[in-house]
């Protein structure tokens, strides 16, 4: 059609042109004659205007009257899809067959047309040097083989010298080895690249190439030497279970060596890394098909790859086949508990029941297929204390309580007629008792499990009424402060409120006609099937006050650390920054807010009657020597509400507590009562009464020596006391802490400071320090937990004696050695805030969180940074520059490891800090953890429906629901 268009505009011009010429010549003429040939021109003429008019307008080509030489149409409208797209539509362009390789119009001696289509011409982009960052530069670092060297012209040499060498003169190279001379290189001093690049000209691409490819050729060489190398192990051992996993974590090495920067070429390759590690399980699986670490593997490969609902089956098929396995429970009680599509309260409860029933019946022999492990006796405390820490931080207090007095029942007042019998038979006659209504531990007139069956065969008892006007339950008649808060503000009001009033089970008193109706709060009701299955087992006297410790450090009392067999179980349990300064474990009843330090001193009123109670009907059950450690608990918690509330009358019963326990003859050698209440003294501003306590203690036990745990807790206390009222005064802190700690470490009699230390006695008590500690780190793995409370006294007298002595890189040392206790970093940052060198303490920290799995030191480090850029400081620890980005990455570190990833405590600490983007985050890890769900409904106030629905969802512990709320407001 375009051709036709032309010829018919051809048409046209030549037609204008004759009618011009005809009109010319006619007008020229004088004469006005018409002639016959001039009239059939007009006619000529007027029928190829009226075809040009016909063919403007679509008309059929059966419909014409009269044939015509051009049947086509001429479309003069703007067609607008030309406007919209870059190129015409492929229907209407015309399909055409070239003849020839000529085109009209054109000439043919000048003009030419090339008919090779080419595509768009390339820009020639010259090849530039690869950066630290290119894929070649990458294989080259990570590979341990000589790197491939560049190629070097005829007549040059690599040459190991530090400077570089001129060529030499023209004279002295004579007439053969003279350098080519240019315009640029007159001298010819110039090698051939440096004239090369005077001309304004590049190097051949072919010895760049040539580098390149010599690289990729050697890291690939060196790359399949190594699995070469894995192949012929595990060929010649298959049963090497640690070479397996070796292999499997090798090919994310080999994965990062040929991955490409490109997005979506690097997202390829994890997948085909995945699948091919996950091969490489199945035929580990195959040649070891009783081992549980490589089944693991493969489940945790397989998390991103099954459905949840598979991978759910695979974990129950899984420990179905190894019951015994306490690592295996513990895997599987953590995916349970963290995996947030299928997780919920009633599910993760009913695991950890499954698992302590399986683990009892293997135990005590009931599962005759498995034998009981090494060690799980102490593996059934700690699970279950995990149990009791999960449902705390769910929000379900009561059912943690209840568990901590059905078991204390059950190991402390169990039957003599029923002690043979299996624990699932035992289990089965406690419930009877457990339903009969009877009082239990922490409550009034509690006489135990044993003394009610005795009871029984004798016809039962009959409770005496008790006075009721201190039963009655405190509470206002109104539980909102102000109705001029906004409603998310009065529910979180009201919601700590309750949590710390109502966080003790509820129980009807029949002396009162009270039923089980008259609860008003279902959810604090605790029946035997939440408890019963968790019945353990607790046999051996020190897990029996393990047990008694850890129910008073639940309730809020300090206690010794390290309880746990476990480190990723301690991290599990951090939620509260509490720790850092009190200890590891934050009271029930005390729901706290990030952003919000306040906290409340001790328990409501019916929850210390109830502490007092425990306290007093559980030293009876324990030998003299664990009594003391009950009531140094007790005394430790009269200070600490002492230290919160501040009142004279809180510190004088305090220290009238402390005079009546060691007025008992077992209490008077105790160094342990003794630290307190010597610290109590100097916290009440006693000064020189509490130094003749500590030196009076000193005295007593100082020959000891570094061997006393306790005495080198109470040298360490009396030292950093004096290190801080030295400071405070503005006087230098070395004399008298140096000598309180170079005495302990001499382990001789103990005289009071009198001035003056031998430089030789400082000497030989950094000898006896180095000493134990070698002793301690040397020793065998079977005393690990007694090692561990040695370490934590000796390391810190020796961190702080190395620091007051040598310095604070000399501490670095000591810290280096318990990177998990939370005071020694304590301490560690105070002294190293006051150096003002912030490149040191990052290089510490790092290096310390390298081989530790403790999330102490990531916890400690982001709070410090923060403390030490507090606005209003005249020069700050530790530059300003990249803060936020600093900590931020600090954060990432932290939850990306395998001991970070479910720690509470970090998740709500980066969600405080960032505020926007880590909450739904922090759920997939953590999604069990109320206190997190608490934090985002302050920062994100206008979401607080959607965070409670969640939170009924997941079956989380909602005592105030937003119904109630509205039903307060009104009233």
């Amino acid at each position: 059609p375009f051709l036709c268009l032309s010829q018919e505009r051809e048409n046209k011009k030549k037609h204008k042109k004759k009618k011009n010429r005809d009109n010319l010549e006619s007008s020229g003429s004088e004469s006005d004659t018409v002639y016959p040939s001039n009239l059939l021109q007009k006619e000529n003429a007027d029928r190829e205007e009226a075809q040009v008019r016909v063919s403007e307008t679509f008309i059929w080509l059966d419909d014409l009257q009269t044939p015509t030489d051009s049947p086509f149409c001429i479309d003069r409208r703007a067609d607008r899809a030309n406007w919209e797209y870059k190129s015409l539509y492929r229907g209407d362009i015309a399909r055409y067959k070239r003849k020839g390789g000529s085109c009209l119009g054109l000439d043919v001696r000048t003009q030419a047309v090339n008919w090779n289509d080419g595509g768009p011409e390339k820009k020639r982009v010259d090849k530039k040097p690869g950066r630290y960052f290119c894929p070649s530069t990458r294989q080259l670092l990570q590979s341990d083989s000589l790197p491939a060297l560049p190629t070097l012209s005829e007549g040059n040499a690599v040459s190991s010298d530090t400077y570089i060498k001129l060529s030499a003169c023209t004279d002295e190279q004579g007439s053969s080895t003279q350098a080519p001379v240019s315009w640029v290189n007159l001298l010819g001093i110039y090698d051939h690249g440096t004239s090369l690049w005077l001309e304004g000209k590049g190097q051949p691409e072919v010895k760049g190439d040539q580098q390149d490819v010599e690289a990729q050729r050697g890291s690939s060489t060196l790359l399949s030497a190594w699995v070469e190398e894995f192949n012929r192990k595990l060929w010649e051992n298959p049963m090497d279970t640690q070479l397996w996993l070796d292999f499997v974590h090798f090919q994310v090495g080999l994965q990062r060596g040929k991955v490409s920067f490109d997005g979506e070429m690097k997202k390829m390759s994890l997948c085909a890394v995945l699948e091919k590690k996950l091969s490489i399980v199945d035929r580990a699986v195959e040649s070891n098909p009783a081992n549980v670490d490589l089944k693991l593997e493969k489940l945790r490969l397989c998390k991103e790859l099954w459905e949840p609902t598979t991978l759910q089956k695979e974990w129950k098929k899984l420990v179905f086949i190894h019951p015994n396995s306490v690592p295996l429970w513990r895997k599987y009680l953590l995916f349970t508990q963290s995996h947030f599509s299928t997780f919920s309260v009633s599910k993760v409860n009913s695991v950890f029941g499954k698992c302590l029933s399986t683990l009892s019946a293997v135990q005590d022999g009931s599962m005759v297929s498995h034998p009981p492990l090494p060690g799980t006796q102490e593996d059934l405390l700690d699970i279950f204390l995990q149990q009791c820490h999960f449902l705390r931080q769910a929000g379900h207090t009561e059912k943690a309580v209840c568990l901590f007095q059905a078991l204390l029942h059950f190991t402390f007042f169990n039957s003599d007629s029923v002690k043979d019998l299996p624990t699932r038979q035992q289990v089965d006659c406690f419930e009877p008792f457990w339903d009969s209504g009877e009082p239990r531990i922490g409550e009034r007139g509690a006489r135990g499990w044993k003394a009610w069956m005795l009871q029984q065969e004798r016809g039962g008892w009959v409770i005496p009424p008790e006075p009721d006007e201190d039963d009655d339950e405190e509470q206002d008649d109104s539980e909102i402060k102000d109705k001029t808060w906004p409603k998310w503000k009065i529910w979180l009001d009201v919601e700590a409120s309750r949590e710390a009033n109502h966080w003790l089970p509820w129980r009807p008193d029949k002396t009162k006609g009270q039923s089980e109706e008259d609860c008003e709060d279902p959810d604090r009701q605790v029946l035997f099937d939440d408890i019963g299955p968790s019945m353990i087992r607790v046999d051996r006297p020190d897990l029996q006050l393990q047990l008694i410790l850890s129910f008073l450090q639940f309730l809020g009392l300090p206690g010794p650390s390290g309880r746990f067999s476990t480190t990723s179980s301690s991290n599990i349990l951090l939620d509260d920054l509490a720790f850092l300064e009190e200890g590891p474990d934050p009271d029930v009843g005390h729901m706290t807010f990030l952003s919000d330090c306040r906290r409340q001193a001790g328990l409501c009123k019916a929850g210390e009657e109830f502490l007092q109670n425990v306290l007093q009907q559980t030293l009876p059950l324990v030998s003299v020597q664990d009594q003391a450690a009950i009531t140094l608990c007790w005394l430790q918690y009269d200070k600490l509400k002492w230290k919160k509330r501040r009142l004279k009358s809180q510190g004088k019963r305090s220290k009238r507590l402390a005079k009546r326990l060691l007025k008992e003859p077992d209490n008077r050698g105790s160094l342990a009562l003794w630290r307190e209440y010597a610290h109590l003294e100097w916290l009440l501003g006693n000064l020189e009464e509490a130094r003749k306590v500590f030196d009076t203690a000193l005295g007593m036990g100082v020959t000891r020596g570094l061997n006393d745990p306790v005495l080198c807790n109470l040298c360490f206390l009396y030292a950093q006391l004096e290190v801080e009222q030295a400071l405070n005064s503005g006087t230098i802190p070395t004399s008298k802490a140096v000598y309180i700690l170079t005495k302990l470490a001499e382990g001789a009699a103990y005289t009071p400071f009198a001035g003056q230390i031998k430089p030789v006695a400082i000497l030989k008590a950094r000898k006896a320090y180095e000493q134990a500690l070698l002793s301690l780190s040397t020793g065998s793995n079977a005393e690990a937990p007694k090692k561990l409370h040695r370490m934590s006294s000796l390391v810190g007298c020796f961190g702080l004696f190395q620091y007051l002595t040598v310095g604070i890189d000399a501490a670095d040392d000591a810290l280096s050695l318990l990177p998990f206790s939370a005071s020694l970093w304590h301490l560690y940052l105070q002294a190293e805030n006051r150096y003002h060198s912030a490149g040191r303490a990052h290089r510490f920290f790092h290096s310390v969180a390298k081989k530790t799995n403790s999330v102490v030191p990531y916890i400690s480090f982001p709070t410090a940074e923060k403390q030490s850029h507090l606005p209003g400081e005249a020069l700050p620890a530790m530059p300003n520059n990249g803060l936020s980005n600093r900590i931020r990455c600090l954060f990432e570190n932290a939850t990306a490891t395998e001991h970070g990833a479910h720690c509470p405590l970090l998740w709500r600490m980066y969600l405080n800090f960032m505020v926007n983007g880590i909450f739904y985050k922090a759920l997939q890890a953590v999604p069990w953890v109320k206190g997190l769900y608490m934090d985002a409904v302050q920062l994100f106030p206008e979401r607080v429906q959607e965070f409670l629905d969640l939170m009924t969802e997941k079956e989380l512990r909602l005592r105030v629901p937003m119904e109630e709320v509205d039903i307060l407001l009104e009233a």
